[in-house]
């Protein structure tokens, strides 16, 4: 019981001065609020105000004493503070509460006029970039022109200089094989001993400014056996001419196109005498030519001159005509 007592003298004192406390922090909560919601009015109606001035609107009647209204609430507010002063005790502090400042009408004018300039600001570097790309577009087109014409010239120096060495190739091809080679009548002969097919022989006796040898007649078979005899002896070599029966089998023309008139293949020699002749050609040396469509190709033997019919694509020695 005496525990009770005791109990109830500690805990029943602090209740009442939390329940008092309580509603103290109430009323001051209140006030400060009320407060800060009228001077929030007040600002909001002197700004509208200021922005109808600056914009020439007619003010509005319930707006045209702004501070009036706002000194009758300010008395009204401050009797019922004095009506409740009478009646309860202030506390020893209240807490002031500071309202966020509003911005005023001359700052908004002064944020939107700082806006404007500085889009002002930034239209004005584009531009001014603008104008400098178009002046760099320009000068790089011209660039490019003046760049075209000179890759033109040098187009033409280059195909002008490349006609011009093919003509020396070709003039300094006629004149070695007019040197170095057999020469007869109007027609020099001179051999190659690079190992080429029939179609690039006459490939690098054109360049040289030649062709591969076309006898016509036998003079000049004569003439091209003894000089090639001379040169590989005494070997027996295979050397390209330039004739072949590449378009019709047995049509044999030379590499102008002209009609072969002589030929000069080679025979198999005739069977020995004996008391039992052989009949049957030799193995080695049958009658030319044989190869049939395989080989439309004619070679002349260098150590007697006969022809022979090979693949086009055998390669072999070959000999270019120039002209005199």
């Amino acid at each position: 019981m005496q525990a009770a007592w005791l109990l109830g003298a500690l805990v029943v004192p602090q209740l009442l001065g939390f329940s008092h406390g309580a509603q103290g922090a109430e009323r001051e909560w209140e006030g400060g609020w009320g407060g800060a919601q009228e001077e929030e009015r007040e600002r909001e109606a002197l700004m509208l105000k200021h922005l109808q001035e600056a914009l020439g609107l007619p003010a509005r009647r319930g707006d045209q004493n702004p501070e009036g209204n706002s000194e009758g609430r300010g008395a009204w507010a401050t009797e019922e503070n004095g009506q409740g002063e009478e009646g309860e005790e202030e506390p020893t502090s209240t807490p002031h509460v500071s309202p966020s400042p509003s911005p005023t009408p001359e700052d908004a004018i002064t944020y939107i006029l700082g806006r404007l300039a500085g889009l002002d600001a930034g239209l004005h570097q584009v531009h001014v970039r603008l104008h400098t790309l178009d002046t760099r577009v320009a000068e790089l087109t011209r660039g490019l022109r003046q760049l075209r014409e000179v890759a033109g010239d040098t187009r033409d120096a280059v195909q002008a200089l490349q006609e011009a060495q093919s003509r020396a190739e070709r003039e300094h091809g006629r004149l070695e094989g007019c040197l170095k080679g057999a020469r007869l009548g109007h027609k020099c002969f001179l051999l190659s001993r690079d190992f080429e097919a029939q179609a690039a022989a006459q490939a690098r006796c054109v360049a040289r400014g030649g062709s591969l040898a076309q006898p016509a007649d036998s003079r000049q078979m004569e003439t091209l056996t003894r000089y090639l005899r001379a040169a590989l002896a005494p070997y027996n070599w295979p050397v390209w001419l330039g004739v072949h029966d590449r378009r019709a089998e047995g049509l044999y023309l030379f590499e102008n196109g002209q009609r072969v008139s002589f030929f000069a293949w080679h025979r198999a020699p005739s069977p020995e005498p004996g008391p039992r002749p052989s009949a049957a050609p030799h193995p080695l040396s049958p009658n030319q030519p044989n190869g049939g469509v395989l080989e439309n190709c004619v070679a002349q033997a260098s150590d007697d001159g006969s022809w022979w019919d090979h693949d086009c694509d055998r390669r072999l020695y070959y000999v270019c005509e120039f002209p005199y």
